[in-house]
């Protein structure tokens, strides 16, 4: 398994842990953008000491990438000074919209797959990338409806999308997993559909299951079906970058490496086998 592979998400429970004298072993962090829209202040102080540590990639929730609208012109301006700031490997938000005439609703809401919603969502993720200077990673979000009016599946979108926008994607099994479940869909089907070349990052994390329906909580470990389609990602798409997300619930640092351990030892039995 090539170096550098594998990150966990910055969160602020944790910052003591990696500016420790001995730091952890993580090859990158991924910070949460929003967390660091900020003039001043003990984030950016943090974020400053750690990014001298750890080679990092930026996530954010709030470009609404599915608005008519498109990007807020100040928040695309300070998502971009930020990026000048940390130098990421990589930039990323989602395939979704989070609000209407200005108003921001804090959800990442999913949107009808039709040509109309891909024309703007182009649009927009070319916006962002002139604004950035560099491709962005497009996230498939998790979803517990489906649009009467989609004419084509979300993996169909997104190669639609990758392929006009000239972006890349970050990829979250968790999510396909959730939403394969919720939408009764083949989430190995859906691996296959996407375009290899485009996926430069995977999401690992948890969800809260309902019985008859699965909610993306990001707050439980990753659990065993998310291991499974792990495996098929890999044997799909290869070494790509991996990360342990945990939103809520945020255990001690130990457990959140113990869980990107056995992403590292799933990783190299899967890709020697493929070798």
């Amino acid at each position: 398994m090539p170096d550098g592979i594998f990150g966990l998400g910055l969160r602020t429970a944790h910052y003591r842990d990696f500016l420790a004298e001995v730091p952890p072993a993580v090859d990158w962090l991924e910070i949460l953008s929003d967390n660091y829209l900020v003039p001043g202040g003990k984030p950016l102080v943090m974020l400053d000491a750690i990014r001298a540590r750890y080679p990092m990639a930026m996530h954010g929730v709030a470009l609404s990438l599915g608005s008519v609208a498109g990007p807020d012109p100040d928040y695309l301006k300070r998502i971009a000074d930020l990026a000048r700031r940390v130098q990421p490997m990589w930039v990323s938000d989602h395939l979704c919209w989070t609000g209407v005439h200005g108003h921001q609703l804090h959800d990442l809401l999913p949107l009808p797959y039709t040509d109309e919603a891909l024309a703007a969502v182009v649009r927009n993720v070319q916006r962002v990338q002139d604004a950035l200077g560099r491709r962005l990673l497009v996230e498939n979000v998790s979803s517990y409806v489906e649009f009467t009016a989609s004419t084509m599946g979300e993996a169909e979108f997104l190669c639609a999308l990758c392929e006009q926008a000239d972006c890349e994607l970050l990829l979250d099994l968790n999510n396909v997993h959730v939403s394969a479940v919720n939408h009764g869909f083949d989430a190995q089907a859906y691996l296959q559909q996407l375009p290899a070349g485009r996926v430069r990052q995977f999401h690992l994390a948890g969800h809260t299951d309902h019985g008859d329906h699965l909610v993306d909580t990001h707050d439980h470990p990753v659990a065993d079906p998310v291991w499974a389609l792990y495996r098929a990602a890999l044997r799909r798409f290869g070494p790509v970058a991996t990360m342990i997300e945990r939103d809520d619930h945020i255990p001690p640092l130990p457990e959140l490496l113990a869980e990107l351990a056995t992403a590292r030892r799933i990783a190299d039995e899967t890709l020697a086998v493929a070798a």
